[in-house]
């Protein structure tokens, strides 16, 4: 895993370890940035991956513990350019938690394959099959709240507008527009048929592309993310999945997963 900075979200003060538990224990590896939703623009766009490792005993049972390891290509509070690799790895139970609240960004993990899969195990392939088990209407609340809050930084109402791509004759960052809006779309999709289609389907993807290269006025655009909004309250309100995800048989599978693992 070659990085400039490391960064260790742990107990565990040595960095090379804290590589090698990422390294030695991962069970599943996969590209989650704009490639894998078929909205990048070839040549400008870094590279980001998410993985999952089980962590050694004592990191689980003793006072250690680990809940994840990120690689980047650029030092902390610089922007990541062309081909730079943005790396996170959590740790199993880190990555489960996260999945039960709902995070966009961690149960978009459940449903890469082909070739934007990059390493997987048995117990890689058992955590993505689990994946209706992490599913509850409090996935909706969660894509609302990651919503309006992306409506906010877009505007610039949390902190500073994000410029980093700009559009000279609209005024916003169409990159963050563009993810504000699949992170929508995709929430809608999960809720009604309990997975996330990747790349995106058209003609969504064409949607989202004509944001991106600033085609979009930047009123169309939040009119657009007030009806997703909309359409999000509606489906979580109406949706038939259960209030609260199988939180058993995920514990079920993360016991054996790690007495599998542990015993080899």
């Amino acid at each position: 895993m070659p990085s400039v900075t490391e960064s260790v979200n742990t107990r565990e003060p040595d960095r090379d370890r804290a590589r090698g538990i990422a390294e030695h224990g991962l069970i599943l590896r996969g590209l989650v940035g704009s490639t894998v939703h078929g909205l990048s623009n070839p040549g400008t766009d870094d590279r980001d991956e998410m993985g999952v490792c089980i962590e050694p005993p004592e990191y689980v049972i003793g006072l250690r513990g680990f809940e994840h390891y990120i690689s980047r290509s650029k030092p902390e509070g610089v922007p990541s350019g062309p081909g730079d690799l943005d790396l996170t790895i959590y740790g199993l139970r880190k990555f489960c938690r996260l999945a039960l609240k709902g995070s966009p960004t961690v149960l978009l993990l459940f449903f890469i394959e082909d070739e934007h899969l990059l390493q997987r195990t048995q117990a890689g392939a058992e955590l993505q099959a689990l994946a209706p088990s992490f599913l509850s209407k409090r996935i909706g609340r969660a894509f609302l709240g990651y919503l309006g809050a992306q409506r906010r930084s877009l505007l610039g109402e949390r902190h500073a507008t994000r410029t980093r791509e700009l559009s000279s004759e609209h005024g916003y960052d169409t990159k963050y527009a563009m993810h504000a809006l699949r992170i929508g779309i995709q929430g809608i999709e999960l809720l009604r048929a309990g997975r996330i289609s990747l790349p995106v389907p058209e003609p969504d993807r064409a949607r989202l592309r004509a944001v991106r290269a600033g085609a979009v006025p930047l009123d169309d655009i939040v009119a657009q993310l007030d009806d997703v909004t909309e359409r999000l309250e509606r489906l979580t309100a109406e949706s038939e999945l259960p209030q609260r995800a199988d939180e058993a048989r995920v514990d079920r599978f993360l016991v054996a997963a790690y007495e599998r693992a542990w015993s080899r």
